[in-house]
């Protein structure tokens, strides 16, 4: 195990002190984390959603701000403001809790919609303008946003060209019948929050990031990253399929996955995996789909059961 790879190994353990049971959440997190891009985590409260993301920051050395969304949250209240300073006789900017490099955006999609965008738009340009001056956000910046089920009252449900901005959409999940025993067994209750260990500090994070995308990625597999998303947009039960920028989001992910997983190189079983978790959220299906019953992660299932598997010209070994 190289240096990197037993670093992640460390955050992965750190990060399960304190979560039972949510490896894989753990390792998508860093996917995405690794890839620059950011996490939509939908599920029922109660599930540990917030405290995967202050255990990873805390893991991480990294500054942590949340962010409670509600329905009187304002815009300004994200981004920050500019404050009239009576002594210098100036406008002082004093900035939000975007300006941090993990950000919990708690239950996002329970605040009005321009308050969602002012987070989003910082997620798309990673910066923010408030009052015509654009302050850049912080290296390294990632958004981990909750929510909880749509059919919950009182939400407001991200549009498709918001819901873009997240590179995965990932849900926690119940733990099965043994690490909810574990739980109530007490033998986590000792475990809190204090006890994770900082592993790397944020100028080795932002170097991780820049070595899991020298992992290599053949032509074969970007062929195949590309005519899964172009079987995306003739499937009969998708309105709109994934857009180029999803296919190069994929391609991204699946070099950051390879990466967490230890392997200098992109497997096919790597684009399959990581497939439902980038174009789930991204594809519209029609209303017949909808009345069926049918979701995009079946449709994603179906594509790829269908679409023939590359044969690489050798392994890769680089």
């Amino acid at each position: 195990m190289n240096d990197s790879s037993h670093k992640i190994e460390q955050i992965i353990e750190q990060v399960e002190q304190v979560i039972v049971g949510k490896r894989r959440v753990i390792e998508l997190s860093l996917t995405a984390l690794f890839a620059g891009g950011h996490v939509l985590i939908e599920d029922v409260p109660g599930v540990g959603k917030t405290m995967l993301v202050r255990a990873l920051a805390k893991s991480l050395d990294t500054t942590f701000q949340r962010i409670q969304f509600t329905p009187d949250l304002l815009p300004s209240d994200v981004t920050g403001v500019s404050v009239f300073n009576p002594d210098s006789r100036k406008f002082e900017f004093r900035p939000g809790p975007i300006m941090g490099n993990i950000i919990l955006a708690d239950e996002i999609n329970r605040t009005a919609p321009r308050t969602q965008a002012a987070l989003l738009e910082g997620m798309a340009e990673n910066s923010v303008t408030v009052d015509g001056t654009t302050y850049p956000l912080a290296e390294p910046f990632f958004v981990m946003a909750t929510q909880n089920p749509i059919e919950y009252e009182g939400t407001y449900a991200l549009p498709e060209a918001q819901l873009d901005r997240f590179l995965f959409k990932i849900m926690m999940g119940y733990p099965t019948k043994a690490e909810e025993i574990e739980l109530l067994s007490g033998e986590r209750s000792s475990v809190v929050l204090s006890s994770v260990q900082t592993v790397i500090h944020s100028d080795e994070l932002v170097e991780l990031k820049k070595m899991s995308q020298k992992v290599v990625l053949s032509d074969e597999l970007k062929s195949y990253i590309v005519e899964l998303s172009q079987a995306t947009r003739q499937h009969q039960a998708i309105t709109l399929g994934a857009s180029p920028r999803a296919t190069i989001a994929l391609m991204k992910a699946a070099k950051s996955f390879a990466f967490v997983s230890g392997r200098n190189f992109v497997t096919p079983d790597d684009i399959k995996y990581l497939a439902p978790f980038v174009f789930g959220h991204r594809l519209i299906l029609t209303a017949n789909a909808l009345y069926n019953g049918i979701k995009p992660e079946h449709v994603i299932h179906d594509i790829l059961s269908d679409l023939a598997v590359p044969i690489e010209k050798g392994a890769l070994n680089e």
